[in-house]
């Protein structure tokens, strides 16, 4: 285990926080308040940014690009390229990257899924593709155990299918037919019972008894010939995951291109099978059908391109060394604030938060309230749960949380 780190040690350090580094690391405390009150979406629109120390959660802004995102961005906006080259192109090498048979590069996970499930519901009929997101044929379901439904498999829906659940493996197998065009997985659902960011795990319900894991459902799959999705789309870390179910044999995998990747937030990944790719690509932007609404600009594809490259050679182990030791750091920032326990405590995918709790006799207030105060406060920090996460604060990031959450207990 990571021993815990002085203050003084901890800012003369050269730790590269994962998410942070390379994102002007020489920056101090008072910098990121100056930052923090006037920038862009201050002076642009009156929106005030906040200190993230959540997930990477869309809603909450997503994850930084690198530097190198952002140089890749910027070139490849001085250019014109044939789309449907690049789209090829872009995707050759993702599938390169991640051993996959073909890739697409689309506008985000949840576009990813529809285009996924076009794929299985037309194959490389043009007739069909025009008809969607209204088959008028017979094979158009999608076959999910419950315990694999979550709010985003709406996007099977969208894509056209009917989506048909099954409590048991019993009930799934025997829900198999010649109308079923696809058997949805969830990657999460080995980890914790709820799907969401990734909990500590003292806290994390462990999957239900019955729930199958996608590995079990890709082996059913292929015993009845039916192509299996497995939606992977956050799960980064493991590092492993990234090329985990294309080697177990799922046909489709659904990656995120922003989150754990860092590449555009506005981007994801369908990589798989080359017959549904292609057939993916049919029904994708620049083509007229249902994914045209859902184009990827050039700028896009190439960023992401440069994120994978760069995320599969990172040292993966040392960023999650790194911040298992922020998370000590701040713990001990907080130890010793009478009524507060601060604990380093690893989540669910193997990596250090800092878990909050209190005794409400000394501060009188929930979860919710202490999350209001601080989206309230100066500089504003959102931190989601119980837990406050380090993966993507910079240095002086991390040291202005410590500072808040102290003034805040101690007020």
């Amino acid at each position: 285990m990571t021993k815990p780190i002085g203050r003084r040690h901890f800012i003369g350090s050269t730790i590269a926080l994962g998410a942070g580094s390379g994102t002007r690391q020489a920056q101090g405390e008072e910098d990121v308040r100056r930052d923090l009150s006037d920038n862009i979406y201050t002076r642009l629109l009156g929106v005030r940014p906040h200190l993230g120390a959540h997930e990477h959660i869309s809603r909450l802004g997503g994850s930084r690009m690198t530097p190198e995102v952002m140089d890749a961005l910027a070139e490849a906006n001085r250019f014109f390229v044939d789309m449907n080259e690049l789209t090829e192109a872009a995707g050759q090498r993702v599938a390169e990257l991640i051993g996959a048979e073909a890739a697409l590069i689309t506008s985000g996970g949840f576009s990813a899924m529809i285009l996924g499930g076009a794929a299985c519901l037309t194959g490389t009929d043009t007739e069909k593709c025009e008809a969607l997101p209204h088959p008028h044929w017979p094979k158009r379901e999608c076959l999910i155990q419950t315990r694999h439904r979550f709010d985003y498999d709406r996007a099977y829906r969208a894509a056209g299918m009917t989506i048909v659940s099954a409590d048991t493996k019993n009930d799934l197998v025997a829900a198999i037919h010649e109308n079923t065009a696809m058997i949805a997985a969830l990657a999460a659902v080995e980890e914790q019972r709820v799907f969401g960011p990734p909990k500590p795990r003292k806290r994390a319900q462990p999957p239900e008894a019955g729930v199958l894991m996608p590995a079990e459902l890709i082996a059913i799959g292929k015993k009845a010939n039916v192509p299996v999705l497995v939606d992977m789309a956050s799960d980064l870390p493991p590092a492993s995951n990234l090329t985990r179910w294309i080697e177990a044999g799922a046909d489709l995998v659904v990656i995120s291109g922003g989150k754990g990747l860092r590449g555009p937030q506005s981007t994801g990944i369908l990589a798989g099978r080359k017959d549904l790719i292609e057939a993916a690509r049919l029904n994708a932007a620049p083509n007229g059908n249902i994914g045209r609404g859902m184009k990827v600009g050039k700028e896009e594809m190439v960023a992401l391109v440069v994120a994978l490259e760069h995320y599969v050679k990172r040292d993966h182990a040392k960023d999650i060394e790194d911040w298992s030791r922020s998370a000590h750091w701040l713990a001990g920032e907080l130890a010793g604030i009478r009524g507060l326990t601060a604990e380093v405590a690893v989540n669910t995918k193997g990596y250090a938060d800092v878990d909050l709790s209190w005794d409400e006799s000394v501060f009188p207030m929930t979860h919710a309230e202490l999350r209001e105060r601080l989206l309230a406060g100066e500089p504003r920090m959102t931190y989601d749960g119980t837990t406050v996460r380090v993966r993507q604060l910079t240095q002086a990031e991390l040291r202005l949380v410590a500072q808040t959450l102290r003034r805040v207990f101690l007020a």
